[in-house]
């Protein structure tokens, strides 16, 4: 069920970015915001990579666009384009399955140095989608505002 609900948000980010231009993409939300979907692809490719690579399966990599661990900068979407952070976040994504496919179960820990403590695989995915839902709400304002496209 963890797996299923996760998917679907996944599903929604993508399917928020359907058939839209790397310029659309690349449109933010309003001043002074630098929001954008473009930027919420590749803001999401660092929570994939930094939850499940580097909490869950301790991989000492650096995050995606910041060697700084500023999951800021991947909002900065101004040069981005759409193969670059779709590829970047797809891969991410194939790596966070391989890992909870191929976890013991979801009480499976790693460590997450920001909150100093053990967490596990279960929280990891119920904070990933938290975190989907929060980010595909404003994908929803976004891409009204780019043509008018509502609703899932």
């Amino acid at each position: 069920m963890l797996r299923a609900f996760l998917d679907y948000h996944r599903a929604t980010l993508a399917m928020k970015c359907d058939g839209l231009s790397d310029e659309d993409l690349r449109r933010r939300s309003m001043p002074p915001s630098t929001l954008s979907l473009l930027g919420l692809v590749r803001h999401m490719a660092e929570v994939e990579r930094a939850w499940f690579r580097r909490v869950i399966n301790g991989e000492d990599i650096p995050l995606v666009w910041s060697d700084e661990r500023d999951f800021q900068a991947a909002y900065d979407a101004s040069a981005a384009t759409r193969s670059e952070a779709f590829d970047a976040w797809q891969t991410e994504v194939e790596h966070a399955r391989r890992i909870e496919r191929e976890a013991e179960s979801l009480d499976v820990t790693g460590y997450e140095p920001k909150g100093g403590e053990d967490v596990s695989l279960r929280l990891v995915m119920l904070h990933l989608m938290h975190e989907y839902a929060r980010h595909n709400g404003h994908a929803d304002f976004l891409r009204e505002g780019i043509d008018g496209t509502v609703g899932v």
